[in-house]
């Protein structure tokens, strides 16, 4: 009789932290049905209403970031910091894992750094092409770090590093339908050249203003645009197409059958985080990326010129959009060769399943 495992996956604060985790859990279910998953994560953040949703229990550390400027902020950090580590050390001590992953994000410092003393084997995912500086910290007791990108040995230990790329939504691309059907889903002209425009969620103000800025322009051109706007931006933009009687210009406030859109997509428009660009490269579809610059360490810059410098995307910095992020999109959906080099380099960087590639280094660490 083989005893349960009992595994902790720590971190989030983001999207982009925690949907990957909730990966690595469900493709550690589907190899190991009887592994005891418990998250830990950061009090007021999305993991907190995410992994319930996902089906897992997760448990809420007071930690919080460190600011980068000199601020009353930076005392509460310590005394919230001490009181993570605590509970950090008792939920190891209740809970017993036989092994805790990191996946970035503040609350994996504390845990990560208990379960190294207590000799327990961890396991970091780093998502971007930039290694945040807690995996830097983390790194050096860790037994393996799973990452993205090539080059990462700039941050971490060449011997522990295995290429895995980043989980995403391998369900929702399996997915992925013919154009025509797509076209008739979102009642788009089968004879136009479509731009799928994807800020987040939420939305990207700068990607925003840079189509509300051309609306006359994008109504006048050959293309149609299929335009995820964020529930913010929403009713703005919508305003603003009806008022200009931009009919080749279809706005939602959140997309939800991505596949459709990938499938009717020429051409993407989107923000550099490292699950969507992970995403962007499974899908091989030409790319122009719009780094978000609020982000830390400028890691979305990063990301972004790993997949430029191999010709796989192009590039706008967010402070350029408004000038030029429509008229490079126009240039490049009338530059076949162009298109058709984006889209085959792209496709050379996608890494497929994962998930469960992850999910199986996880599992030879116990």
């Amino acid at each position: 009789m083989t005893m349960s495992k009992n595994i902790i996956i720590s971190g989030g604060g983001t999207g982009g932290h925690i949907f990957p985790a909730i990966s690595i859990a469900n493709a550690i279910k589907a190899i190991e049905p009887k592994t005891n998953i418990l998250f830990v994560g950061a009090l007021g953040k999305i993991e907190m209403e995410k992994v319930p949703a996902a089906g897992y229990e997760i448990i809420g550390l007071p930690v919080a970031g460190l600011q980068r400027r000199l601020t009353f902020k930076n005392i509460t950090f310590i005394f919230k910091l001490i009181r993570s580590l605590l509970k950090a050390r008792s939920i190891i001590k209740n809970f017993k894992p036989d092994v805790v992953v990191g996946v970035g994000g503040y609350a994996s410092g504390p845990v990560l750094r208990i379960a190294n003393k207590k000799q327990i084997p961890t396991l970091i995912q780093e998502q971007n092409s930039y290694a945040g500086i807690t995996n830097k910290l983390l790194a050096k007791k860790a037994q393996k770090i799973c990452v993205a990108y090539e080059g990462m040995e700039k941050y971490f230990p060449k011997n522990k590093i295995i290429l895995t790329g980043n989980p995403v939504r391998q369900d929702l691309l399996d997915k992925i339908t013919n154009r025509e059907e797509a076209l008739k889903y979102f009642k788009l002209n089968p004879d136009k050249k479509t731009i799928l425009v994807i800020g987040g969620s939420l939305g990207a103000r700068t990607i925003n203003q840079s189509l509300v800025n051309e609306i006359d322009n994008l109504k006048k051109s050959e293309f149609q645009i299929l335009w995820q706007t964020g529930k913010f931006y929403y009713q703005k933009v919508k305003q603003e197409i009806e008022n200009k009687k931009a009919e080749n210009v279809k706005v939602l406030d959140f997309i939800t059958r991505m596949d459709m859109a990938y499938a009717v997509a020429d051409i993407i428009i989107s923000r550099a985080g490292a699950g969507t660009i992970s995403e962007l490269c499974l899908v091989a579809k030409p790319v122009v990326l719009v780094p978000s610059p609020n982000v830390a360490e400028d890691h979305q810059t990063k990301n972004a010129m790993a997949l430029v410098n191999k010709n796989a995307a192009l590039i706008i910095k967010d402070s350029e959009a408004k000038e030029k992020l429509i008229q490079s999109s126009f240039d490049l959906l009338r530059d076949e060769e162009k298109l058709k080099s984006l889209s085959q380099n792209i496709e050379k960087m996608a890494l497929r399943d994962s998930d469960k590639i992850i999910a199986t280094e996880v599992l030879k660490l116990i």
